[in-house]
């Protein structure tokens, strides 16, 4: 026991060490450290750039497109715009004619001549050829479907910029939870100090009265058991506030290692019970606050924007089915040159045309896609529905457990009181040789019980009250 007491009290000189070395960060810092570095929300804001992204990439769709085409190709064989037949047929042409007309026998040699000048000149060098154009498309009538999906990017945009806000809001929550949460730690540790300050002093008392023949000496080591007691309880709680200052800065985006002192005392950071409400409760019922939640709640926002983006799903379904027009230009060109007798020259044209498609038979696939889109939609609509019951149910909940950690706050002041009065009489009975050493440590544990339960009756208050303002979407999310 006395090992495992000297261990722990190694821990606790090493960590008081680096906590002398902490500086205080206010809860605003905290804040815009986690706003900057959170890793949670960098995401969010990158999703948001994605779609900012998108929606911009599809309102080019309604702007006219060029693109540039080219192409090689080596055949093994070329082109040719006579038969192995008729290229005979004209080489041999004056031979030909002279065995069914012998007057041009003399002339046949020149006829074969003229025929083969002509397979020459038909002759195409085609087995290397090359081609480029340059095309303009310009969609002129898509059936609605240009329009819906740059609708659905621009939702989704909105919806994301939305989710960001939440995720915003979820981090500012957090990090005053885990603020408050160390806040609570220290004072707690504030409270064990005073304890053990208290058991020490009874230890001194019981020494002297001992001495004096009027404590025996199991009462001596009764009060040494709380004694050490109070040294492993203000170590744990060392330990305690050290993993939850580790955990503020995982949040916040900070090193491990980065030394945040929020205080040790929960007074001097929030103001009065009336105060720490912000007039919710007074002001508001439960009714109100539910309206309240509904309009500025982030997830209802995003999920309405989720609805139109279905709706728009209907739309595009019923586009794929309409009829499109397309205007296209281009010029194109090739060599050898398509447009005068395979020439080896780079030659080209012109062109403007129109294409029109219209789908006539499917099988049914357009009531299919529609009748898909349309349940999606009817999905989505359930879980709105069920989301705004949730909320609703939230919002009674959190403002249940406000009320109910106000009266509780009201309860553990009247016990601090009572608790300190009592540990008060105890001390001077026992004095007065009225009161025997087990009701004091009695009175003791009481009252380090009384005061802790107001360090969390105080605590589950602000957080009450933090996750209320969740609840109805009033987390300001300005830094």
């Amino acid at each position: 026991m006395k090992k495992t007491v000297l261990m722990l009290g190694l821990l606790s000189l090493a960590l008081a060490n680096a906590q002398a070395t902490y500086r205080h960060w206010p809860l605003d810092s905290l804040r815009a450290r986690a706003v900057a570095n959170n890793k949670t929300l960098l995401m969010a804001e990158q999703e948001r750039r994605v779609a900012y992204y998108v929606h911009k990439s599809t309102g080019t769709n309604y702007l006219p497109k060029v693109s540039v085409i080219g192409t090689h190709l080596f055949t093994s064989r070329e082109l040719s715009l006579l038969s192995d037949n008729q290229k005979q047929t004209l080489s041999n042409i004056g031979t030909g004619l002279s065995s069914q007309l012998p007057v041009l026998t003399p002339m046949a040699p020149q006829l074969n001549q003229v025929g083969q000048g002509l397979v020459d000149a038909l002759h195409t060098d085609t087995r290397s050829a090359g081609m480029a154009a340059v095309i303009l498309t310009q969609p002129i009538y898509m059936g609605g479907k240009i329009r819906a999906y740059n609708n659905i990017t621009q939702y989704a945009e909105e919806a994301a910029t939305t989710m960001y806000d939440k995720t915003l809001q979820d981090i500012i929550v957090e990090v005053d939870d885990a603020y408050w949460s160390l806040m609570a730690l220290h004072s707690k540790k504030k409270l064990a100090e005073g304890y053990k300050a208290l058991v020490e002093k009874l230890e001194d008392d019981v020494e002297q009265l001992v001495e004096e023949g009027m404590a025996t000496k199991s009462d001596l080591l009764s009060v040494r058991v709380k004694v050490n007691e109070a040294g492993v309880t203000l170590i744990q709680v060392n330990n305690g506030i050290e993993l939850s200052r580790m955990n503020l800065c995982r949040i916040c985006g900070l090193d491990m290692d980065e030394p945040i002192e929020v205080g040790d005392s929960i007074d001097d950071h929030e103001r009065t019970i009336g105060e720490i409400v912000g007039g919710i409760v007074a002001r508001q019922s439960a009714d109100g606050l539910v309206r309240q939640a509904e309009s500025n709640r982030k997830e209802l926002q995003a999920l309405a924007l989720k609805n139109k983006i279905y709706d728009e799903k209907i739309k595009l379904a019923r586009a794929e089915f309409m009829p499109k027009v397309v205007l296209m230009g281009g010029y194109t060109a090739s060599n050898p040159s398509v447009f005068n007798s395979f020439e080896r020259k780079l030659k080209g044209m012109w062109g403007v045309g129109v294409t029109v498609t219209m789908p006539i038979w499917t099988w049914g696939d357009r009531s299919y896609k529609i009748n898909a889109a349309k349940a999606e939609a009817c999905i989505h609509r359930y879980e709105t529905e069920e989301v705004r019951e949730k909320i609703e149910l939230q919002v009674n909940q959190c403002l249940k457990k406000l009320q109910e950690s106000m009266e509780r706050y009201k309860t553990t002041v009247r016990s601090v009181d009572e608790a300190e009065e009592n540990l008060r009489f105890a001390n001077y009975g026992m004095k007065e040789g009225v009161v025997t050493l087990s009701n004091v440590m009695e009175a003791q544990t009481a009252w380090l019980k009384a005061k802790t339960e107001w360090v969390n009756a105080q605590i589950d208050m602000r957080l009450a009250n933090l996750y209320l303002k969740k609840a109805i979407g009033a987390i300001k999310t300005r830094i």
